[in-house]
């Protein structure tokens, strides 16, 4: 008889703790349906920042961007990169005809500068560049490059 009373109190003890597990789960359940009931209820979110910066806000909201970071024109080309295509004399002076990296002929005379230089002097059939800078670090000394024009060409 003390047996058969010990297994009654041990099964009815692990049957409580069944529905008292199943009754905190019912319990989380209902908790999670009025916590998202509640957030959609409370519409806008706000965010004290104390003195720090909102982590939901855009850190590009209200500022523009520019659309060229670059110079354009022959004042953001490079020397290395401008191909000599003719040399022509106007009103007693030299100018040369380049093209650039996109191939569109520009015209430039002695003093045009250039992203890493500029023009020192322009004969008959070469022009001669004065590089200053080099992947735009200061040279200490700055490198005379001349170009030629072919003597095919001329």
């Amino acid at each position: 008889m003390k047996k058969a009373s010990l297994i009654f109190m041990v099964c009815c003890f692990l049957w409580g703790g069944v529905f008292s597990a199943f009754a905190q789960e019912a319990e989380q359940q209902k908790a999670e349906e009025i916590s998202a009931a509640d957030l959609l209820k409370i519409g806008n979110i706000t965010y004290n920042p104390e003195g720090r910066r909102d982590p939901f806000r855009d850190l590009l909201a209200g500022s523009e961007m520019p659309e060229t970071t670059g110079v354009e024109g022959v004042a953001g080309m490079l020397i290395n990169d401008i191909v000599l295509i003719g040399v022509a004399k106007v009103r007693g002076k030299f100018q040369a005809i380049i093209n650039g990296p996109q191939g569109f002929p520009n015209t430039i005379n002695v003093g045009t500068k250039f992203a890493d230089g500029f023009v020192l002097s322009i004969d008959e059939s070469k022009v001669v560049f004065r590089q200053t800078k080099d992947r735009g670090v200061p040279l200490y000394r700055p490198k005379d490059i001349t170009k030629e024009i072919n003597p095919e060409e001329r």
